[in-house]
């Protein structure tokens, strides 16, 4: 692997047993993502980019081929391996926030650092810094019902920040939000790539990928093509902070 090679994936199936039938839903995905890159996975339903997106996660693990993560094999490590792995070098924003409705915005984004057994001065710390890093220093003690949609997402944004991992994994992360909402959530994934991070936005919207620097394409579980960006969507305009 290159020095700036973050994800290195080669010749990666995946096969589920169906009843009697078996599904491959990856057929043998190849590609690299280096450090500092906005990728966006897109595919028609049907097209193993969910499946993908379970991979690089390290939700679930290849049936055959290996995966690489910041220069460790990740592809037959065990649950209890693979949610260490997560809860240190991924920050997952999700479509439906996944926020603990009854907890506080500070709450939900310390919990990744409560079971990295970090003190709780150090956790509500960093927690405070990471709400005023997505505009929400002001609603630290607010639950997410007390929230828009967009401040919920905001909230998911800074719980995925909150241990500074290898990787921000979005899942549709603009799909319950209105189209203005979208526009600033996605100004924000501008801003932190410009701040150095590695994003990954898995999506079926056109101009949500449009926002990347590279499109890969996935159909019936195999690359279907991996383009650079050529005029990203807010490559020149103004981002929030």
């Amino acid at each position: 692997m290159q020095n700036n090679t973050l994800i290195s994936i080669r010749e990666m199936t995946k096969s589920y047993i169906m009843g009697e039938q078996r599904v491959d839903a990856l057929k043998g995905i190849s590609f690299d993502i280096a450090e500092n890159e906005y990728v966006a996975i897109m595919g028609p339903s049907g097209s193993g980019k969910s499946t993908l997106m379970n991979m690089i996660g390290c939700l679930d693990t290849p049936t055959s081929g290996t995966y690489e993560l910041n220069g460790v094999d990740v592809s037959d490590l065990s649950d209890d391996e693979l949610a260490k792995v997560r809860n240190r070098e991924i920050g997952f924003v999700f479509q439906t926030f996944n926020l603990l409705p009854r907890s506080s915005c500070l709450s939900n984004v310390e919990l990744p650092l409560v079971y990295a057994g970090v003190s709780a001065s150090d956790r509500r710390q960093r927690a405070i810094e990471m709400l005023e890093k997505v505009n929400l220093g002001d609603r630290i003690d607010h639950k997410p019902n007390e929230l828009s949609g967009g401040q919920r997402q905001r909230v998911a944004v800074a719980r995925a920040l909150i241990n500074n991992p290898s990787i921000i994994l979005a899942d549709e992360p603009t799909g319950n939000l209105d189209s203005k909402t979208g526009v600033e959530i996605m100004k924000l994934f501008e801003e932190l790539y410009r701040a150095g991070h590695t994003i990954i936005v898995v999506t079926h919207e056109e101009d949500i990928a449009e926002h990347a620097r590279r499109i890969v394409r996935l159909r019936d579980g195999l690359l279907e093509s991996d383009k650079q960006v050529l005029n990203p969507a807010m490559a020149t305009d103004q981002v929030l902070v």
